[in-house]
């Protein structure tokens, strides 16, 4: 599976610029790669080297490893995995200390970090049991002190420690207001904290546990060599702070400032609030291209407070961007270049306008109308993120296609179905509920549902799904539902994406043969299911292009994001406009999505439902918009073109 990287836009010169310059911002030396993926190979190199040179050093020692377990080590422990099969690392002088651990927890239980721990990597590789060292969550409460501190001892002055940070900054169960000076101790979970980890509890707060064990901060600051990582764009504001910031308890990953030999690894998303990133022309010489441009001339509206066609010549020269004055010539003409460039990304006509001049269009008018192939990971991303784009495509006459790729049906509460059971009771078509009852009460947490219930949770998001279409003028021939298998795990941990996944996107694409095609871009979660979905949809196309498919070379990509975050304004390609009445119109298509309206199961920290998400996003975009001294619009939806 090829992996999804964003378009660049340009940006800083990095080739012969010294690193101390490049790091310049960097309190914790940090490293921007693509993805986890390409992070993962370099930091499983150094792992590898490390324990090679240890060995070599100390041939009567072992090399003690410190692991973090979550989704944030899946690529690192996959290629781990390899290496060990290939034979280029072993771990019998290895001895492993993971950094925390549910208690009370059975070392067997699906959702204990010992069992992920050993399914992530340690029983792939030939690591002898003696020397896994997690901590126990069977130990009895009269004993946990005595443990915890013997546990510490063991587990200071580790060679190496690989841990993934959270998107609070938390480092194992490390949360705000942790000091310093801690050590391996047991600690209360939050709510927030037991609410993010109830994803591993079938989304029962109820029967997740209330206490935790952790190594401190002191133990894991005690390790020789410390290595950090995060992906994803939920992170990016906290990378910022512990990269830039200052040391700050209410971000505990901030105290590893002080660590004497530290290195962050993060994708591009994750390092995105990074000023190499955000303002690289404060750092070294840069790439002006277009779009580069428009994203230095945005952040100096942002920090002077004006529009585009008020900024001074002195307020280039005060916020070090002199270098793109005299590159241009004149800083007036670098105002009008970036006003006109950003006002020619608006358009009401994302399908382009029939017998309209194109030229300063995102979309071309011909052909018109045209064919569009929506791609959706769940049965609600549609609407949440591009509803108002979807409508307006469909209104203007345009031959739409959706596709929801998975089902969603595990994020379906239980109470949901038991509402649309007994509403089927009540009117006479069949009493089962019993019989769901039944299914319901035989979960077991940690383990994946039973797919009778699953089939109904499915059922129940696709009626939504049509619902919502429905609700806009969209025909039940023009609405597809893939049910891609590598979803169909039953729990939050989803199979491998396959060639079969990849063949049934392939085979849709084909049927359509379409000039345009919407799919998720943003990178929330790097293991989650919109990368998933957006890299299958991604191979099916390169593969139909490498096939020879006579409409592929027509056919444009644009990307959209999600319900929490929207495309920097620099990156923006189309940006399409919303009235007031188009906006009630696609809030009231997220409205048709019932089972995610007010207990969303996966809602992270953020307490709004989807549709007060959306509505802030897409006018906080206008506003910006309105900012920089284009028109007013009521909101605005933004995307990204692909190709």
């Amino acid at each position: 599976m090829r992996h999804f990287t964003l378009p660049e836009d340009g940006g800083l010169i990095k080739e012969g610029l010294p690193k101390d310059i490049l790091h310049g911002y960097d309190k914790i030396f940090t490293e921007v790669y693509s993805d986890s993926t390409e992070a993962g190979w370099v930091i499983a190199d150094e792992i590898v080297k490390a324990i090679s040179d240890f060995e070599a050093a100390n041939p009567d020692r072992l090399f003690k490893l410190g692991l973090t377990t979550g989704s944030t080590p899946v690529s690192l422990y996959k290629i781990l995995s390899r290496y060990h099969r290939e034979g280029k690392i072993s771990f019998k002088k290895v001895e492993v200390f993971s950094i925390d651990e549910y208690y009370p927890m059975a070392k067997d239980a699906p959702q204990s970090r010992n069992r992920r721990l050993h399914e992530a990597l340690l029983d792939n590789v030939d690591i002898l049991p003696e020397n896994v060292h997690i901590p126990d969550g069977s130990i009895p409460h009269e004993k946990i002190s005595e443990y915890c501190r013997d546990f510490d001892a063991a587990a200071r002055e580790l060679d190496l420690l690989v841990i993934g940070i959270g998107e609070q900054g938390q480092v194992g169960f490390n949360e705000a207001g942790t000091s310093e000076q801690s050590r391996t101790r047991t600690v209360l979970l939050s709510y927030a904290s037991r609410k993010r980890q109830a994803a591993n509890f079938n989304l029962d707060t109820a029967v997740t546990p209330k206490e935790a064990i952790t190594m401190g901060i002191s133990t894991m600051m005690s390790a020789k060599r410390v290595i950090l990582m995060a992906w994803g764009e939920q992170k990016a504001d906290v990378v910022q702070k512990i990269v830039e910031g200052e040391v700050d308890a209410s971000v505990p990953a901030s105290y590893f400032q002080h660590h004497p030999n530290i290195s962050m690894y993060v994708d591009e998303v994750a390092g995105s609030g990074l000023t190499r990133v955000v303002a690289p022309w404060l750092i070294g010489p840069c790439n002006w291209t277009p779009k580069f441009r428009r994203k230095a001339v945005i952040w100096l509206c942002q920090k002077v407070g004006k529009p585009i066609l008020k900024l001074k010549h002195e307020d280039y020269l005060q916020n070090s961007l002199e270098e793109l004055v005299d590159l241009v010539g004149q800083y007036d003409q670098v105002n009008i270049d970036v006003f006109n460039d950003l006002q020619h990304t608006i358009t009401g006509w994302p399908g382009g306008k029939p017998n309209a001049d194109d030229s300063t269009r995102p979309v071309a008018s011909k052909p018109f109308p045209k064919k569009v192939l929506i791609f959706s990971p769940h049965p609600d991303d549609d609407v949440i993120s591009m509803g108002g784009t979807f409508i307006r495509l469909v209104h203007q006459g345009h031959d739409v296609h959706v596709a929801y790729q998975t089902s969603g049906n595990v994020a379906v509460h239980d109470s949901v179905v038991l509402q649309h059971m007994d509403a089927a009771k009540q009117l006479g078509f069949g009493d089962r509920i019993e019989e769901v009852k039944a299914l319901i009460d035989s979960k077991k947490p940690g383990e994946p549902e039973p797919r009778k219930l699953l089939d109904i949770k499915g059922a129940i998001r696709r009626s939504e799904a049509r619902g919502a279409d429905h609700s806009f003028g969209m025909q039940d021939d023009h609405i597809h539902f893939l049910n891609l298998p590598f979803y169909e795990s039953g729990g939050i941990k989803k199979n491998p994406c396959s060639q079969t996944d990849v063949d049934i996107i392939k085979k849709l694409m084909d049927e359509v043969k379409p000039d345009q095609i919407y799919m998720a871009g943003d990178l929330a979660d790097p293991h989650g299911t919109h990368r998933v979905c957006t890299e299958a949809a991604l191979e099916a196309f390169a593969q139909l292009k490498e096939e020879g498919a006579s409409w592929i070379p027509d056919c444009h990509i644009w990307l959209y994001r999600g319900a929490w975050m929207e495309w920097e304004l620099g990156r923006v390609d189309m940006a399409v406009p919303l009235s007031p009445d188009e906006l009630i119109e696609k809030r009231h298509a997220i409205y048709r999505h019932l089972s995610q309206k007010d207990i969303v199961p996966f809602p992270g920290e953020d307490p709004r439902e989807f549709w007060q998400r959306a509505e802030d996003r897409t006018q906080a975009t206008a506003k910006a918009y309105d900012a920089l001294g284009m028109a007013e619009y009521q909101a605005i939806e933004v995307f990204l073109k692909l190709r």
